[in-house]
């Protein structure tokens, strides 16, 4: 099984990779969209900014050959918002592969809403197998991805009630960082890498 991690300039590249070696899986970091059709597992990682990191995703041309793509992707945090129609972060326009938009979080709390949170899990997936009701994962970030319900697997509170994992075929995300969260962050890892 081979994985593949999208490098494109605004993610936690190293932190992901870290994750996947502690987990004992083999991956490669991938900066040309040509190279995909070559793994079994595609993840999309993310830390930075709608409108600069879908820029580059354009440039390089990912941004037309990750939504062909048949085999399971996972993107996180920013790679999560990504995969939306829209961002009003910088109001990008962004890869139209789960419908709906990224909105910013409008609260009294505290924004970025950064530290560990609970997750409620909505509906059962291989995902998210093994893993407990209201886990806590670490979660960074100021928007949040507004969708169609029948996508959430997961759901934070936090001023508002936000969708923290979703699904759409074979497309996953999550909206806090499992490479960051401890015991059931890296559970999750695995269990995509045995989707």
């Amino acid at each position: 099984m081979k994985i593949a991690i999208i490098d494109y300039d605004t993610s936690n590249l190293q932190s992901v990779g870290n994750a996947l070696t502690s987990l004992g899986r083999d991956f490669e970091i991938v900066d040309s969209p040509k190279k995909l059709s070559a793994f079994d597992k595609v993840i999309l990682p993310g830390v930075g900014a709608a409108k600069p990191a879908i820029a580059k995703l354009k440039r390089v041309g990912f941004d037309k050959a990750l939504p062909k793509l048949t085999v399971p992707v996972l993107g996180i945090c920013l790679g999560m918002q990504l995969l939306a129609e829209f961002s009003e972060e910088g109001d990008a326009r962004c890869l139209s592969i789960i419908p709906g938009k990224v909105k910013k979080f409008r609260t009294e709390l505290k924004i970025p809403h950064m530290g560990w949170n609970q997750v409620r899990l909505i509906k059962n997936s291989k995902l998210t197998k093994g893993i407990p009701d209201n886990s806590f994962f670490y979660f960074v970030h100021s928007y949040y991805v507004d969708t169609n319900p029948k996508y959430v697997i997961g759901q934070t509170d936090y001023g508002v009630t936000f969708l923290a994992i979703i699904q759409k075929q074979n497309f996953y995300a999550t909206q806090f960082h499992p490479e960051k969260s401890g015991k059931w962050g890296l559970k999750l890892l695995s269990n995509f890498c045995d989707l």
